[in-house]
Parts: C-alpha cells; structure tokens; sequence
C-alpha cells in the first residue's frame, strides 16, 4: 500500500506529483513496491487525486482518503479498508516521499509476511519505514491511526514489533522540501 494523499505543503505541490530524475515520486514508488514483490498494490490518494490518478499504471487501485486533510492516519485508514477485501496476509506500508526506498527492502520486509506480521524497516538500528501489517493487526492500527501519526502509536505499544535492517540495501531520507529533494538528488 502506498500513501500518497498529503498536499505537501513544505513542498509547494502534492509530493506524488513531484519528479525525481523524470520520474514522479508515485510512479517511482510503485514501481519500487510491484518490483519487490508486492501485489496487489493499492494507492490511498487525496489531495490532487485526479492530477495524480493520471500517472498511475495499469493494475494499481487508488482509492481516495476523503479526509486525507487530516493526516497520514486517514490515508491509512483507507488504504486498509481497501485491503479488506483481498487475500492479503499483511500489508506493506510505503510512503510516497521516500525514494531512497528500494526494491530490495521491500523484499525483505515481504519475506517476514504472515497474518500475525508486525515488521519495520531499520535503519542503523533505527525505526523507519517501509512497514509491514499482518491482516491480524489491521483492525487496531485503524483504530489507533489519527492525525499524522499513522501507526507509529500502534506500533510503539506493541512487544511482537519486529525490525528489520535494511540500511544496507535502501536509504531513509525523506523528501518533505525542495531542498530535501536536491539533497537526495
């Protein structure tokens, strides 16, 4: 699943229309979750949706957070929902901001996919994303996903959380500002 309903304020623009080497950031994620293993692939859009439904390929599904304004926490709350309704054992939560992200460590979150899953990428020990929800956690994460914080109170509270090192295959860094994003460049 990836998130990519915020306007993107600090950017000036939606951060998924944003290109990085020709590319927009919600192609570039995408491409980077379907090469990793990932399927189906759901995209939570809202603000620009229909400016960035544009850029989608074919076999994504992109559903709309009607309440994306309020933070992360609704975008994932409807990415969920939209879950609802697939075999998926877990869900892999990306964020559209994140192109250091790569195939490789969405791999290897992948491979610890179960019902029961509740798996974080980490970064020189560090907690970040991408993340990985078993189905048997989904419930409580939607119910804990407020405001900005998405999962991240779900996740603080829980002993079964897992992290798993990928600072060897995949960079962090965020891309909130146009400064960020030459930077990454």
């Amino acid at each position: 699943m990836l998130l990519a309903g915020g306007a993107g304020r600090r950017m000036g623009r939606p951060k998924a229309l944003v290109e990085l080497d020709g590319e927009p950031l919600v192609r570039r994620a995408l491409r980077v979750l379907a090469e990793g293993g990932c399927a189906p692939v759901v995209v939570v859009l809202g603000a620009e949706a229909d400016a960035v439904r544009t850029l989608l390929p074919a076999g994504v599904e992109a559903v709309v957070a009607d309440d994306w304004a309020e933070g992360m926490g609704a975008s994932l709350r409807t990415g969920l929902a939209a879950l609802e309704h697939t075999e998926s054992a877990a869900a892999l939560v990306h964020l559209v901001d994140l192109p250091g992200v790569t195939a490789a460590a969405v791999a290897r979150l992948l491979a610890h996919g179960s019902p029961d899953a509740l798996v974080r990428a980490a970064y020189a020990g560090r907690p970040g994303h991408p993340v990985l929800i078993g189905r048997e956690h989904w419930a409580g994460v939607r119910s804990s996903a407020i405001g900005d914080a998405g999962a991240r109170t779900y996740l603080a509270g829980h002993a079964a959380l897992a992290l798993v090192e990928c600072g060897d295959v995949a960079r962090p860094d965020d891309v909130d500002t146009p400064g960020q994003l030459a930077r990454f460049r």
